[in-house]
């Protein structure tokens, strides 16, 4: 795979990660069997990536992410960057819950979310969390005071670095004047560019943006077209030139691309690889 990194605070990580949501299928969805599962996590790893993305509410029907992330790679190599976030949910069925139970943004919710993160994955600091905001029935929740009770936690030793997810601009300058934001994770595509201002500004500040639904849930047929016509070119697929497009959208941008197949995995990796020419950027627009 590509040699090409990126970083996360002091933290060096290849441009391609994992992310770790598919192998649950949570919140609905398929998944794959366990031992496909551990094979993709091991496989991931032995193909260089070292940025792997998960949850402790990433579980569904017993099936836990970071249970199987802990199976499958612990004890963990020296390189291995573990991102998890924390928000209005605690575990996984919360989301089923009326947003008034949800309580994973107070002091106690946060602490309790960290402290399963840890328990689950078998650490004891966690590299990386991303404070995520906006879920439903919580788009006015302040970021404020959750920065602030990560940056306590921090202090405790529990976390290293501390992100920020599904935010603004204005919430993104706010965030920066609270605690040293290390990446943004938001929604950001080819087909969906809303962030654009957004990723200037992490760029600018020496932020990573990473992007969830890298290669989108569909995209325009226009866009379609054009994706297909660069990827002939290369004798490439859509979603790998979805992929380099992202990372040539940016060098701040660090990607976490999910899948419970083992050929995709290797198809998401060697989209690192993937150079596109200034006349397919041309043509994607």
């Amino acid at each position: 795979m590509t040699c090409e990194t990126g970083n996360l605070g002091d933290l060096g990580v290849a441009r391609v990660g994992y992310g770790a949501m598919k192998l649950t299928g949570w919140p609905r969805g398929d998944r794959p069997d366990r031992d496909t599962a551990l094979a993709v996590l091991r496989r991931a790893v032995e193909l260089g990536v070292n940025h792997i993305d998960t949850s402790n509410y990433y579980a569904r029907d017993g099936v836990s992410a970071n249970e199987l992330i802990r199976s499958a790679l612990h004890p963990y190599a020296d390189d291995l960057v573990l991102v998890t976030k924390v928000g209005a949910l605690v575990e996984g069925p919360d989301i089923m819950l009326p947003p008034e139970q949800h309580t994973g943004l107070s002091p106690d919710g946060l602490r309790r979310g960290i402290e399963a993160n840890l328990t689950s994955l078998g650490i004891d600091r966690v590299d990386v969390v991303n404070l995520r905001m906006g879920d439903r029935g919580h788009g006015d929740a302040s970021i404020a005071e959750p920065l602030e009770t990560l940056m306590k936690l921090r202090e405790e030793g529990l976390i290293r670095h501390i992100g920020v997810s599904n935010i603004g601009l204005p919430e993104f300058e706010l965030a920066r004047s609270i605690a040293p934001i290390v990446c943004v994770q938001n929604q950001y595509n080819v087909a969906r560019r809303d962030d654009d201002p957004l990723i200037d500004a992490c760029t600018a500040a020496g932020v990573a943006y990473v992007p969830f639904f890298p290669i989108g849930g569909g995209f325009q047929p226009v866009t379609a077209e054009h994706l297909t016509t660069v990827a002939e070119r290369h004798g490439a697929t859509v979603a790998q030139v979805a992929l380099a497009w992202l990372l040539a959208r940016s060098p701040n941008i660090l990607l976490i691309p999910g899948t419970g197949s083992l050929a995709h995995l290797e198809e998401n990796i060697a989209a690192g690889d993937l150079t596109l020419t200034p006349e397919d950027l041309a043509l994607i627009g």
